[in-house]
């Protein structure tokens, strides 16, 4: 469902959603809408960073699906900064940051991600607000309303209740 402001058109997302990050190699991903949370955060591994034609490149490793540590994806970006970003257990941890592309629902925008372990988390991705914001709606009782989980067609309406 697409709900008109008077600027803009923004379409309605669930919780959870499946994205590509087609820069990085990685053609799906579950992650979590979280508004609660400022940036975005992907699941990464064996994180090194270099230098390359005078730029700072991080290369990094994901395992982009939940429960499974074979299948890896090896993935080089720009290194934007090093940041301190503060976990969900509320401590603050310094991560590197890049910025890539993401694709929900044939819809592409480049977004700031922070890389860090997320082995013992649900998600291997969040998208933070900032991702979201002036783009999307968030439905936080639905699931995958722009993508599809591979059981089902999803649906993509909402009831208002007034």
């Amino acid at each position: 469902m697409i709900v008109e402001s008077s600027q803009q058109q923004l379409l309605i997302i669930g919780w959870r959603e499946r994205i590509t990050l087609p820069e990085l190699g990685i053609t799906d991903i579950k992650a979590k809408i979280d508004t609660g949370a400022r940036s975005s955060a992907l699941h990464a591994f064996d994180v090194e960073t270099f230098q390359r034609n005078g730029k700072m490149i991080v290369r990094f490793k994901v395992h982009p699906y939940q429960r499974d540590t074979h299948r890896t994806v090896t993935a080089e970006a720009e290194l934007l900064e090093q940041r301190q970003v503060r976990n969900s257990g509320g401590h603050s941890q310094l991560r590197p940051v890049i910025q890539t592309m993401v694709e929900l629902n044939g819809r592409r925008w480049q977004i700031e991600l922070t890389l860090t372990n997320r082995d013992v988390m649900g998600f291997r991705m969040l998208l933070g607000r900032q991702a979201v914001r002036k783009r999307f709606l968030v439905d936080a009782g639905r699931s995958f309303l722009q993508s599809s989980t591979g059981k089902c067609k999803p649906k993509k309406t909402i009831q208002n209740e007034r």
